[in-house]
């Protein structure tokens, strides 16, 4: 029975659309574009609850194609800078309109976004305004703020090449460029361990 109400009811359709045609597009649209309707709704919804929820757009996801600065620069790279020591040192953050800049093995980085962190005060402020890669690795925040890296084992290395690694790919920080340093006198003593 419920079979013959169907092609019934399916009948007359198809007689009231064959009297007139018009009312084919006034009849619900189709499934596609019910379809791509909810699925709008469901990304809205889905993008706002996110919001709400975690603070995120993207239910916390920080891939590289979640960040629009991240996604600007790799389209357009910006020109790469090139420091000496004593220009790189202008960028300490001691000038509130001036850029954070640290560099870690001759790579410079933009640290502006942590300024609580990197700025005058902030924990991590004897990075700031020069390159400090040995520190990075040693922890020795007061004697090891150089970038000679003389006398480093492979795991130190690797070390280095974590926190270099976590700049590159920081969603956070930006690079800049290059600094350049004179060339360490190869007979001038190591670094005092702390």
């Amino acid at each position: 029975m419920v079979h013959q109400k169907y092609l019934a009811e399916k009948r007359a359709k198809e007689e009231a659309l064959a009297k007139d045609p018009s009312k084919a597009k006034k009849e619900g649209g189709g499934i596609g574009g019910k379809l791509l309707w909810y699925s709008l709704l469901a990304v809205l919804v889905s993008t706002f609850l996110s919001r709400s929820l975690t603070e995120t757009w993207l239910w916390g996801y920080e891939g590289k194609y979640s960040n629009p600065a991240k996604i600007y620069s790799s389209i357009f790279p910006p020109k790469e800078r090139f420091f000496s020591e004593h220009e790189l040192a202008k960028y300490d953050g001691s000038n509130p309109s001036s850029p954070i800049y640290l560099a870690i093995d001759g790579d410079v980085y933009d640290v502006s976004n942590g300024r609580s962190s990197y700025g005058p005060g902030g924990s991590y402020a004897f990075f700031a305004g020069k390159d400090a890669a040995r520190a990075f690795v040693t922890g020795c925040f007061k004697t090891h703020l150089t970038h000679d890296i003389r006398g480093f084992t492979d795991k130190d290395m690797r070390s280095l090449l974590h926190w270099k690694n976590f700049f590159k790919n920081s969603q956070k920080y930006t690079y800049v460029g290059k600094v350049g340093h004179a060339p360490i006198d190869p007979e001038s003593p190591l670094p005092e361990p702390c």
